[in-house]
């Protein structure tokens, strides 16, 4: 059974940085695409960015520029590196895999974190 687990929300200012990891368990990292999801309150899981075996990004507009992913096989762990944070990323942000590359929809995703809390301060 693959397990994730986020780690690194909080509460930062707006135009600040913070950085997000999730580590994988029970499977191999470079088996899946490994993609960030964010909800915010009274809204729907929307898909932030994601990043297949073949280490080609995807990025979703409101973050492209802002956000970096990035992975480390070996560790079985991934990043997302959030910069020059907004109002509107405060959200619970959710890791997860897929066994499919160049997917963005929640439904196309097997296994999901518990999510964690980033809050953006003005």
């Amino acid at each position: 059974q693959v397990r994730l687990v986020e780690s690194g929300g909080g509460l930062v200012q707006a135009g600040g940085s913070l950085r997000l990891s999730c580590a994988v368990s029970g499977g191999f990292l470079s088996r899946y695409t490994m993609g960030w999801f964010r909800q915010a309150p009274g809204k729907e899981r929307e898909f932030v960015t994601s990043m297949a075996w073949s280490d080609m990004p995807d990025y979703s507009d409101s973050v492209k520029g802002r956000f970096t992913i990035s992975r480390d096989d070996a560790k079985n762990a991934v990043y997302l590196q959030m910069s020059s944070l907004k109002l509107e990323d405060t959200a619970v942000y959710y890791c997860a895999a897929s066994q499919r590359a160049g997917v963005r929809r929640p439904d196309d995703y097997l296994y999901w974190g518990q999510g964690t809390q980033v809050t953006v301060s003005s």
